[in-house]
């Protein structure tokens, strides 16, 4: 599909995608969103892309959503502001979801500041690398309202939950060092380097076996909701498909070829 609102690409099997409202510190719209969308539906379909950075042109990572859009919710007629707000709610959570489960590693390479949902984007990736640049804060408190991206259920098993509770009571800023500190950022390198490091370290964690890693990745996300017992059980399907793919039939192959050679 054809991008207006983001930037698309791929190369050596790292798609990267940019959200490209510079002029709006990369807010997020219903329009930006549903190209974000179809970037990750892309990603998730095509086998030859084996990981994704998520990046922002322009001083700003995403300062989370568009304005214009609290405007028009604001003006809508009385009776119709909660569905209104319960189908936006929909859209956020398909993107977000489609984000935290997409089957290869994702890194948001924070160029700037990530606020409200833009901080909530950038933790649905897998790794957080940041600059001397970055900085982030749950402001949602400041509007009136909670975070609906994915900050109740990302940031408190990125820093804990009195840590999450404060940052999101108060709202604070959290700038690049304290981020580092706290858990939020992963890699803290400098900025003109951000965009290359991440691509390398997208390049480095897709190595392996694509479908390993896509099922030890969907049963990660859940371990914190399950019993040690339940996680056995879903590694053991799990393993039951990595037994029957061809990475795995290769590896083993060539195992034993090269433990033959030196009998």
């Amino acid at each position: 599909m054809p991008y207006q609102l983001i930037e698309f690409s791929v190369e050596a099997g790292v798609a990267t995608v940019a959200f490209n409202r510079p002029e709006r510190r990369n807010a997020m719209s219903d329009e930006m969103r549903a190209e974000f969308a179809g970037a990750l539906e892309a990603v998730s379909r095509d086998k030859a892309i084996k990981a994704l950075v998520l990046t922002g042109r322009g001083n700003a990572f995403c300062a989370g959503g568009d304005i214009s859009g609290m405007k028009r919710r604001l003006e809508a007629p009385q009776g119709e502001v909660a569905f209104n707000g319960w189908s936006r709610q929909q859209g956020v959570h398909h993107v977000q979801s489609l984000l935290l489960g997409l089957p290869k590693p994702t890194i948001a390479a924070v160029n700037g500041a990530a606020a409200g949902l833009g901080a909530d984007t950038a933790l649905a990736c897998d790794f957080v690398m940041g600059t001397e640049r970055s900085k982030f804060t749950w402001s949602y408190i400041k509007r009136g309202l909670i975070p609906d991206g994915g900050g109740l259920y990302f940031l408190p098993r990125r820093v804990g939950l009195p840590r999450a509770k404060e940052l999101i009571f108060t709202g604070r800023v959290v700038e690049a060092d304290e981020a580092l500190a706290l858990g939020i950022v992963d890699r803290k390198v400098a900025a003109a380097e951000l965009l290359p490091a991440a691509q390398a370290w997208a390049a480095e964690l897709a190595q392996g076996s694509p479908t390993a890693l896509a099922l030890s990745k969907k049963i990660l996300n859940e371990t914190f909701e399950h019993s040690a017992h339940d996680i056995f059980n879903l590694g053991s399907q799990a393993q039951a498909i990595c037994y029957t793919s061809a990475e795995h039939r290769d590896a083993v192959t060539a195992f034993l070829a090269q433990s033959s050679s030196k009998d």
